[in-house]
């Protein structure tokens, strides 16, 4: 037995060690689970295509499926021109026929882009499937997922236009697929991968030491965005828009001062939609006082935003003359804190 499957084992094992002790010592507590809520989470489809499921999708269908269900978030024709990374793209005829993306190997690639790094079509078939939609995952059916993928194969000249793919043709497609020859199995705990002999494989040892990893790397690797500037701040500053965790950042779309005035414009946004301005200017009194003398009256007051708060929502008179401001209940609470923040500030 190899020390692989030997480990795998060893998991299995404990695994079914551990069931049987929650069981025995926590009666009523959890139970087995049912065939078919094991299928529905069983649906992982390998590079060897074990797990793909019957169907098929031309490209025609899969274009319309994509305009209706992925443009959204992907672009036209899978560009990807305001957020995400581009699906289709950086590869070559060339790159088909030797199964590995020639920007990879001199070094010079402009763009990353799905099928520049995918080695397996299998990968893509299984995301698509599992994930998108991004607001609907697991939505698709499989023959909506053969045809989509039909659809981005013919974008990226891997299939004519009239391809129909389907489960018994995929592994036709691996074969042409750009990247093929881009991932190797030399490493980590891969089963099957060679003895260290003749200076190729580790016998299925994880390198732990980085040896493989750590040879003829590049002093910086940058990480951002191709996006073209018409659309660069098409959703504000995608920097702060990420999550706070992980290695992954948005790319700096606006900077600092175009970052500020994009959030004033949607706050000034905010201000006409919720009636504001009919009464106040930025500089000048219409029937109240402007921006501007709310600002030099409540300069260096502590408790100036939450007492503006108060009478945004509740109204008031007497302040500034005789004329009263009437309650703006319609207006969601975390907006008015918005606004009042948005004054205090100078309302630039």
């Amino acid at each position: 037995m190899s020390r692989f499957s030997k480990s795998v084992l060893v998991l299995a094992l404990a695994a079914a060690s551990s069931t049987a002790f929650a069981f025995d010592n926590y009666k009523g507590i959890g139970r087995d689970a049912k065939p078919a809520e094991v299928a529905a989470w069983d649906i992982d489809v390998r590079p060897d295509f074990k797990g793909l499921p019957k169907g098929s999708g031309n490209v025609e269908r899969g274009q319309e499926l994509f305009e209706e269900k992925c443009a959204s978030c992907h672009g036209s024709f899978g560009e990807s021109n305001e957020v995400f990374t581009p699906l289709i793209g950086g590869t070559t005829a060339e790159d088909i026929k030797n199964g590995r993306v020639g920007g990879f190997v001199k070094g010079d690639i402009p763009q990353r882009t799905t099928f520049t790094k995918v080695a397996t079509i299998s990968t893509v078939w299984d995301y698509i499937y599992r994930a998108m939609p991004w607001t609907a995952p697991k939505s698709l059916k499989p023959d909506d997922v053969y045809a989509i993928l039909a659809y981005f194969l013919n974008l990226a000249e891997i299939v004519p236009g009239d391809f129909t793919l389907s489960d018994r043709n995929i592994a036709e497609v691996q074969a042409k697929m750009p990247n093929r020859n881009g991932m190797t199995t030399d490493h980590g705990m891969w089963p099957g991968a060679p003895a260290k002999k003749g200076g190729i494989g580790n016998g299925g040892i994880p390198d732990v030491k980085n040896v493989a990893c750590m040879k003829n790397c590049k002093p910086e690797a940058l990480i951002g965005s191709t996006l073209p500037e018409y659309a660069r701040t098409a959703h504000g500053e995608l920097a702060d828009q990420n999550r706070s965790f992980g290695p992954v950042r948005g790319t700096r779309t606006l900077g600092p001062e175009a970052a500020k005035k994009a959030a004033d414009a949607s706050t000034l946004d905010l201000a006409t939609k919720s009636g504001c301005m009919a009464c106040h200017g930025m500089k000048n009194k219409i029937v109240g006082p402007g921006y501007n003398e709310i600002v030099a009256r409540y300069q260096g007051q502590p408790d100036a935003e939450a007492r503006l708060v108060t009478k945004v929502k509740a109204g008031g008179q007497g302040t500034w003359g005789s004329v009263p401001m009437p309650p703006n209940a319609h207006v969601k609470d975390e907006d008015v804190v918005t606004l009042v923040k948005w004054i205090l500030n100078g309302s630039k």
